[in-house]
């Protein structure tokens, strides 16, 4: 099939939390045959912080925006699939629309959404949110997790065809490394600055540091070169794609914290955790409902309800303790949650998808 996707990035994950999935999914996707273009904006000055990982499995098309808007949608017009992420960043309405615009019989278009409990929870404060009457318009929307909740919300929004595609392991790109000195600690997290997610930092990492100044910590990811830090956290800043495996082989533990829209809804554990994974890493999430979907908690995954919580993790774990969780992630991943198995998944419900369009088109 041939795949044209619009997309925030797939080339640079700097304040582009999604790169890591977009790789993964299509990734396996061209592992399967399909032929795809990912098209995305230069903005945000993500072209300059572009990260080393291989996309040559993707023709990459790095548009300029509103000048080449035209080309992009006339160029997705040959594809038989056309994708519209959510969250691009720039012309996202128009961009949605004129997807939508874009079904015919023998092409179909889909609505991905990285960020479900945003767009949904838009489009339920306005009823006049111009994408709510999109939604009956694509053949599929897919979303970044949410699990039943969000497939049920988007069904009462008319959506016809509406599935779940978690995060995953890609062990190619996300695995064991050795230790450096340079990233070693007791705690690390990495994770950008934003709105819904900073009280959520303050409860499981700042105060979780200020009650255990006995313990080294390390803040990662963009935006908090401004804030005040406990003595004992070292902020490292924005953490490349290529350094991710080092440092969650280098910390005793890795600490993921979820937004708030995505703890809230549950079932959507996002990139950090698989990436931990991959590498082995023992890592402590803030809870949400569904996380026992993906890892069993205290076997293959440490969960947090509080800066307490992250505490006596830190006193009770001890480093060969830390390792054996790790290891037992690692092996749910790679058993479980791999990009290979996302990527078989998506094809047949596009295989699916096609099949059921083709019998009502005869």
């Amino acid at each position: 099939m041939k795949i044209f996707v619009i997309g925030s990035s797939i080339t640079s994950c700097y304040w582009n939390g999604a790169a890591t999935y977009y790789r993964g999914i299509y990734r396996a996707l061209a592992l399967r045959g399909h032929k795809i273009t990912f098209a995305e904006p230069d903005a945000y000055a993500r072209q300059q912080h572009r990260d080393t990982a291989d996309t040559s499995y993707v023709t990459s098309w790095i548009y300029q925006t509103p000048a080449d808007l035209e080309k992009v949608v006339e160029a997705a017009r040959s594809a038989d699939l056309v994708i519209k992420h959510s969250g691009v960043g720039v012309d996202d309405g128009w961009l949605e629309a004129q997807v939508a615009g874009l079904h015919a019989p023998k092409r179909m278009v889909a609505f991905w959404d990285v960020d479900a409990p945003v767009t949904l929870a838009r489009v339920e404060e306005d009823p006049d949110d111009p994408f709510r009457a999109l939604i009956p318009h694509y053949d599929l929307i897919f979303t970044y997790g949410g699990g039943d909740p969000v497939v049920q919300h988007y069904d009462r929004l008319g959506a016809q065809n509406c599935h779940p595609i978690y995060n995953a392991l890609d062990p190619d790109a996300h695995h064991p490394e050795v230790a450096s000195k340079e990233f070693r600690c007791d705690l690390a997290f990495v994770g950008n600055r934003l709105p819904d997610r900073e009280s959520r930092v303050d409860e499981f990492f700042f105060r979780a540091a200020e009650l255990a100044p006995e313990f080294t910590f390390i803040l990662g990811g963009e935006g908090w070169s401004g804030r005040a830090l406990p003595g004992n956290v070292r902020y490292i800043g924005h953490v490349a794609t290529g350094q991710h495996n080092v440092v969650n082989s280098s910390a005793r533990m890795v600490l993921n914290i979820n937004r708030e829209t995505m703890a809230n809804v549950g079932f959507s554990p996002p990139t950090r955790v698989f990436e931990a994974a991959g590498a082995g890493a023992c890592l402590i999430t803030d809870e949400w409902v569904g996380v026992d979907t993906f890892f069993k908690p205290g076997k293959e995954i440490l969960v947090a309800a509080s800066a307490e919580d992250v505490v006596r993790y830190l006193q009770r774990v001890d480093a060969h303790h830390a390792a054996a969780i790790g290891h037992a992630m690692r092996k749910r991943a790679l058993r479980d949650h791999t990009y290979t198995l996302r990527g078989a998944e998506v094809d047949k419900i596009l295989s699916d998808a096609r099949h059921h369009a083709a019998r009502l088109a005869s």
